[in-house]
């Protein structure tokens, strides 16, 4: 079979692989996308039913184009948000080839670029782009053993409640997918167990402004990383419902029993840490910060935004809090489901090149790989705080076109390697 040849190969066709076509349709690079599944996907196949962004509509979009049928603070259902992922592909005109899976690449000696291998055949791309995101693989700890007699699912999988067997279900992680998973049981008649870790959780709406606004004009969504390894911090946020603060005191007031970090299984019985009540205050100091900050903006720039002193009045400490149940007796408790809303891996166990650390993580800056003509989009942090939100992907997939236009000037020089190359993909015989 012939080897088409590209300029640009991206691997990944979610709101990642989309805004980099723009940015590279726009300085003419030719590019080629490659999807395993459909358009946007994850956002179809990989979220509950009931799942809407966590942004509103006028802020969680690409820039150059709106929802349609949508009020700007309306937060948009998970569908709607691939429907929008598709047109914006369509009105860019991003060059997108749907159901091929992309096998290996490793880096082309002697011919540069990378060789790549596919469901439908192989490819020389002088530049790759991994754009997979970051939520590959689901976790689910080796916890429960299969003679707890619980059914377990990651919350990758769970679709809504008539999914589930009667029963009680424990869900397990503080983030925005467990809370909004163990809300949505909780609203639906379940009796409901949330294990919660350490975590942040913004104010929803405050002084009549959205959290994502908040954000912006206090300069905090262009937050540099952190530290490698301290990328990632738990968030507890959700549009659900209208979008309101998820305050786990309310949670448990309107009948969630809240636990402690899940340790181990033992004796029949699914242990808790003894951190229930630290992990809460995190929360609630996180939440309590952002107010401050929002304050002092106010007072500086004198903005006209109403006081709200009720948003500093806390719930109730539930009982769940007060005395923390450290051991569950799944069986005795009637739960017979548990879901794990416990995070992903990456996998790019397909890219054959020492671009990695012993963590399987890219080795990057801002996208751009250690080795050579090897890019990364979508991953968390990538270079800001926002980079995992769409606009935020938008922004990244900038720099990463920039860095190969840049290269690709150089490599025009007279005389260059891959002077005078490019153009439309093209097959060669090999």
């Amino acid at each position: 079979m012939p080897t088409e040849t590209i300029d640009t190969l991206i691997v990944g066709g979610g709101q990642a692989g989309i805004a980099l076509s723009e940015h590279l349709g726009r300085r003419k690079i030719p590019h080629l996308i490659l999807e395993k599944n459909r358009i946007a996907e994850a956002w179809r196949s990989g979220r509950w039913d009931s799942l809407v962004a966590n942004g509103p509509a006028w802020h969680d979009r690409f820039p150059n184009m709106e929802f349609r049928d949508f009020h700007p603070d309306d937060f948009v259902p998970k569908d709607a948000v691939a429907d929008y992922l598709e047109n914006y592909a369509r009105m860019v005109g991003a060059p997108i080839r749907t159901g091929v899976e992309v096998r290996s690449a490793e880096p082309w000696l002697g011919r540069g670029g990378f060789h790549v291998e596919t469901s439908e055949g192989a490819f020389h791309a002088r530049r790759l782009v991994a754009a997979t995101g970051a939520f590959q693989i689901p976790v689910i700890p080796p916890v429960l053993p299969e003679e707890a007699g619980v059914a377990q699912i990651h919350s990758y999988h769970y679709r809504n409640p008539e999914q589930l067997a009667p029963g009680a279900v424990l869900v397990v992680g503080g983030g925005s997918s467990g809370a909004q998973i163990a809300d949505e049981l909780n609203r639906a008649g379940r009796a409901v167990y949330l294990s919660i870790g350490p975590h942040e959780r913004p104010p929803r709406r405050y002084r009549e402004r959205d959290f994502v606004w908040w954000l912006g004009v206090l300069g905090l969504w262009d937050m540099a990383a952190p530290r490698p390894g301290t990328e990632h911090v738990t968030i507890a946020v959700s549009g659900a419902y209208g979008g309101q603060t998820m305050d786990f005191r309310r949670l448990a007031a309107e009948g969630v029993t809240l636990l402690g970090m899940t340790d181990r299984f033992e004796g029949g019985r699914l242990l808790f840490r003894d951190d229930l009540r630290d992990n809460i205050a995190r929360g609630d100091e996180s939440y309590l910060k952002l107010l401050d900050q929002a304050d002092a903006y106010v007072e500086r720039t004198g903005i006209a935004l109403p006081e709200e002193p009720e948003a500093r009045r806390p719930w109730p400490d539930p009982e769940s809090l007060v005395h923390p149940i450290r051991a569950l007796d799944l069986a005795g408790r009637g739960v017979r489901t548990v879901i794990w809303a416990t995070g992903f891996r990456q996998d790019y166990s397909w890219i054959r090149a020492d671009a990695f650390d012993e963590r399987g993580a890219p080795l990057h800056s801002r996208g751009v790989s250690v080795v050579p003509d090897l890019y990364f989009l979508g991953l968390p942090w990538q270079s800001r705080r926002g980079s995992s939100f769409i606009w935020g992907v938008w922004h990244d997939a900038k720099y990463i076109a920039d860095q190969i236009a840049i290269q690709n000037a150089y490599l025009a020089y007279p005389g260059s390697a891959g002077a005078g190359a490019g153009g439309q993909t093209r097959s060669v015989a090999e």
